[in-house]
């Protein structure tokens, strides 16, 4: 069996090469030769095209200049108006990680300053945008991956082996088939188990926040699903629903990569942290620790839309927009190189939004779609000007009896969206200026999205870029740390907006809002986001006017909704119509479309409806079934 990283020696000048290991799907080749590194007369570029790999040529650690003097002239080449804020070095990978307010500034024209870096110091940089917002959280997130930097090292050439070992073996049987572990006519608990010959991936390991008990899990005790035999897992987006259950199997033992994109591998870290730190707040045992978390980030391989990377030796995968939150992806699979084409939607908006792109429907190849349906049935069409509308006059009607309006919300998508919206019509004097307070994790996500603007549309990207007009930075946003800063914004008088977690009511800062507010006839509850059934939020949406629930001392107690409840249907979820145009204008048409994570009568009514419009079989699954898709 040839050994792609000696097949790949051979076509390069002999003695040229000291070192060559994987970084995943990535091909990295090291030299002790100053002039080759700084000029390989193309003789990479050529490896690149006969192989179809990516390859990249590093010095070998031992040309790097020492640290401290490294320092120095780096900070001398960068342009002060750059904003460096710090430099950290990987010496096993020969790479310094330059942390500053404009990239742009650093890379140069053309690349000039990055050179220049290369030439005078023998590092290789890697330009990374340094949040506005400061949040101590992704500050750690982010250390894990320095602090263990060889056993980075190692686990990326581990999974570079995993990928390449089976390099141009011959198949003789080619099969795909997919089980649903869950969200299979429910939404909740995504996860799917794709299999072949050769692989075993999951795709999404979620919870159900609105179920107790087993039900509230993945059927991971279903006899496909065997952890010592999982090669990886891909996460679509951050929603607890989708990733909250990824460290549980690094509680297991799982060691493999975990693929996503950057603020997705960012977000979804921080979601969790936050689910565990609820759950012992509410005096439950958590399934996993904060280290599980802290395994995941150390095996997350982060992936910019539209990169194509092989996953396994069959498995080809590529992320693009979804249009959900930041960071959510349509995930693309190239199954037994060339095989099968299956696309997974996870959840998608499929329109313009104040913050992000529509869902991407263009693809190389495409034979099945796995869709969800959330708002997939006939009666779910969303109006999203109308209720932008609606949600603003529910606010400003609010602030002029001098209430509170609380929005519970999910952390990342919708209360950016929001963030957005009402910062315009202060800053345009369209309602009154009131404080918008920031609750739970919401201040750290808000900063993740100040950190990725090129994952927004255009217009926040160009706002974010130029600092000024960075609307996440107004003085209107205000940020709740404590809990003591919430006893005290209950307190005082006069209106405001909060924006707190979890968006259901199922636990987190939103369920201690409410409780003071409840009975409060001035203040106003605003429900922005998808409430499954069983959740206090929707009963409460549905007009239950008395809530019982367990008080601090462990006894039912019994809450008077007297606030006045609205229903903005509007979420990062597309609608009847605009899921109904994704399937149409998906290029090219698929043959075969999968639906999922609905109630299962729209799953059901969603599926019917594609299949009579567009004459494309369809299947609506429960969960624990198997698809053979091949």
């Amino acid at each position: 069996m040839p050994d792609i990283l000696k097949e790949i020696l051979k076509v390069l000048p002999e003695g040229k090469i000291s070192d060559a290991a994987f970084e995943a799907a990535n091909i990295v080749l090291y030299t002790k030769d100053q002039n080759y590194f700084l000029d390989n007369q193309n003789t990479i570029r050529s490896a690149v095209q006969q192989f179809k790999k990516r390859i990249e040529l590093r010095p070998d650690p031992s040309l790097c200049l020492d640290r401290e003097k490294a320092e120095k002239e780096i900070k001398k080449i960068i342009p002060e108006e750059a904003g460096v804020q710090e430099l950290i070095f990987d010496p096993p990978r020969s790479q310094v990680i330059v942390h500053a307010d404009k990239p742009g500034v650093v890379i140069g024209k053309q690349g000039e300053i990055l050179r220049e870096i290369k030439s005078k110091t023998f590092w290789v940089p890697l330009i990374k945008r340094m949040p506005p917002i400061r949040s101590k959280l992704i500050e750690s997130i982010r250390s894990v991956l320095y602090e263990n930097a060889d056993y980075r090292k190692k686990f990326l050439d581990k999974t570079g082996h995993r990928i390449y070992d089976g390099w141009l073996r011959v198949k003789k049987h080619e099969w795909i088939r997919m089980s649903f572990l869950g969200a299979a006519r429910q939404v909740g608990r995504s996860c799917l188990l794709l299999q072949t010959p050769e692989s075993r991936i999951l795709i999404e390991c979620g919870i159900d926040p609105s179920e107790e008990g087993t039900e509230t899990y993945p059927y991971l005790d279903s006899p496909e699903f065997n952890i010592s035999e999982l090669d990886a897992v891909v996460v679509s987006h951050s929603h607890l629903d989708h990733s909250g259950l990824i460290p549980y199997l690094f509680k297991f033992g799982y060691r493999g990569p975990v693929y996503c994109t950057w603020p997705t591998r960012d977000i979804m870290a921080l979601l969790q942290l936050d689910m565990v730190k609820i759950q012992r707040t509410e005096g439950k045992e958590p399934i996993y620790t904060s280290e599980e978390v802290r395994q995941m980030v150390l095996h997350t391989v982060g992936l910019e839309y539209e990169e194509v990377t092989d996953i396994t030796p069959d498995v080809r995968l590529t992320l693009y927009n979804a249009g959900h939150m930041l960071g959510s992806a349509v995930v693309h699979l190239n199954i037994g190189n060339g095989l099968h084409n299956l696309v997974y939607t996870g959840d998608l908006k499929y329109a313009r939004t104040n913050l992000l792109e529509p869902a991407n429907t263009q693809f190389p190849r495409v034979e099945t779609v796995i869709t969800e349906s959330t708002y997939g049935g006939k009666e779910n069409v969303q109006a999203d000007m109308e209720a932008d509308e609606y949600m603003c006059k529910v606010i400003y009607d609010t602030f002029a009896r001098g209430g509170k309006v609380l929005m519970p919300v999910l952390g990342s998508g919708r209360a950016q969206e929001v963030m957005i919206i009402i910062e315009r019509l202060m800053r345009e004097g369209k309602m009154l200026k009131a404080p918008v307070y920031l609750d739970g994790m919401l201040w750290d996500i808000t900063a993740i999205h100040t950190a990725y603007p090129e994952y927004l549309n255009r217009n926040i990207q160009q706002q974010i870029i130029h600092t000024e007009d960075n609307p996440f930075l107004s003085d209107i946003f205000k940020r709740v740390g404590s809990q003591k800063e919430r006893k005290q914004l209950i307190l005082e008088e006069g209106p405001c907006l909060i924006l707190a977690t979890s968006g259901m009511l199922m636990g987190g800062p939103s369920v201690e809002y409410l409780k003071n507010l409840a009975e409060g006839s001035k203040h106003s509850l605003v429900f922005s986001c998808y409430q499954p059934p069983g959740s206090m939020g929707h009963r409460i949406r549905a007009g239950e006017k008395e809530i019982t629930f367990r008080g601090e001392n462990g006894r039912p107690e019994t809450l008077k909704i007297n606030m006045e409840v609205h229903k903005v249907e509007i979420s990062g979820h597309s609608d009847r119509r605009e899921l109904m145009n994704y399937i149409k204008r998906c290029n090219p048409q698929p043959r075969k479309v999968i639906v999922m994570h609905g109630e299962a009568s729209r799953c059901l009514d969603l599926a019917s409806s594609i299949h009579k419009q567009f004459r494309i079989e369809t299947v609506a699954p429960k969960n624990l079934e198997v698809i053979r898709i091949k």
